[in-house]
């Protein structure tokens, strides 16, 4: 027993030293990338060009808008939990994310938000697979929304597709639709992850997933409501992101925003660097810069959409450090 305690033990260690590795590698990236980037233009540039009251209320309309999408968020979750005939409050949920949001956004760690939710949604619903299957599909709905966005966006306004990067939204948009279709296959297959259904190890986690997008096929009214609610949440990203622009004083069509903020979000995902830095504020100058917008506008958009999600994840520090005191089965309607 004493053997397998140090093990373990050693392992754990050896976990920590790899999860502090990948923070300062995704560290790194973002410093070098925003380095990069700020080294091509004049500082001044990234600041808003006329700085007057509609600037400062533009912002707080941002940061606004980003807490109403954390709303939106728990709301997106709290649909897709009673996919599973789980029933939370809308209030409980908005705390657990607006803790995740906290680690994810503010603490240096790689623990991300999503694991804090699955481990807090955990105790709320007094299952771990079910917690863990609702944040999988979650996420995944948002795979189909902001393509979508994309291609609506497009279509609103079909110059864009005279600017030289376009097609790179739209490409983005497509390899996020093969990648979603193929890992709803594998989740929908009950020869692959339907076999772990009944497991009672870690795989059983996996069988959730294939549990869960099982109901979802063979309930379209209720998979049409999680997807409605995935949509008006991407929404208020899109809106979030234009009020971004506006706060610059930059000139950007609304469908322009509305085809490329998706795309930049979909790229931001990859666990390239911390928070997206650097990968967000690099697109959004491939984007903007093929409408006529300078480097400094299209990075000061990207810092203010970061600057907006940070001051909103900063409010879920005491939903971090209180935790959930009280684990119940679920919480009634």
């Amino acid at each position: 027993m004493a053997v397998t305690q140090a093990a373990g033990d050693v392992t754990r260690v050896g976990d920590r030293r790899r999860s502090s590795r990948a923070v300062w590698v995704r560290l790194v990236v973002s410093a070098v990338l925003l380095a990069i980037l700020v080294s091509r233009i004049h500082l001044d540039a990234v600041l808003p060009r006329q700085r007057h009251l509609s600037t400062l209320a533009f912002f707080a309309a941002g940061v606004v808008v980003t807490l109403l999408g954390i709303v939106l968020s728990a709301w997106r979750w709290q649909r897709v939990l009673v996919v599973f005939d789980t029933h939370v409050r809308l209030r409980t949920l908005v705390s657990h994310y607006l803790a995740g949001q906290f680690v994810g956004n503010v603490l240096p760690s790689t623990i991300g938000g999503d694991v804090l939710r699955v481990s807090r949604g955990a105790q709320t619903t007094g299952s771990g697979a079910t917690s863990f299957a609702s944040v999988v599909l979650e996420r995944l709905t948002g795979f189909v929304a902001l393509p979508l966005l994309c291609v609506v966006g497009v279509l609103a306004r079909p110059s864009l597709l005279q600017a030289d990067r376009a097609w790179i939204a739209l490409a983005i948009s497509g390899v996020t639709l093969v990648v979603l279709v193929g890992i709803l296959l594998v989740a929908a297959s009950p020869r692959l992850a339907g076999r772990f259904a009944e497991h009672e190890n870690w795989m059983r986690f996996i069988g959730a997933v294939h549990l869960g997008v099982d109901r979802l096929r063979h309930r379209p009214r209720l998979a049409a409501s999680v997807l409605a609610a995935a949509l008006v949440y991407q929404v208020s990203t899109v809106l979030v992101v234009l009020l971004a622009v506006k706060t610059m004083d930059v000139s950007v069509p609304v469908a322009a925003v509305l085809a490329f903020a998706p795309a930049v979000a979909m790229a931001q995902v990859l666990p390239l660097s911390l928070s997206g830095l650097g990968v967000r504020e690099g697109m959004l100058v491939l984007f903007l810069g093929s409408l006529g917008v300078s480097a400094g506008p299209a990075i000061g958009v990207g810092l203010l959409w970061y600057a907006m999600t940070l001051l909103v994840s900063l409010l879920g520090a005491p939903a971090f450090a209180v935790g959930h005191r009280h684990p119940a089965p679920a919480d009634q309607p």
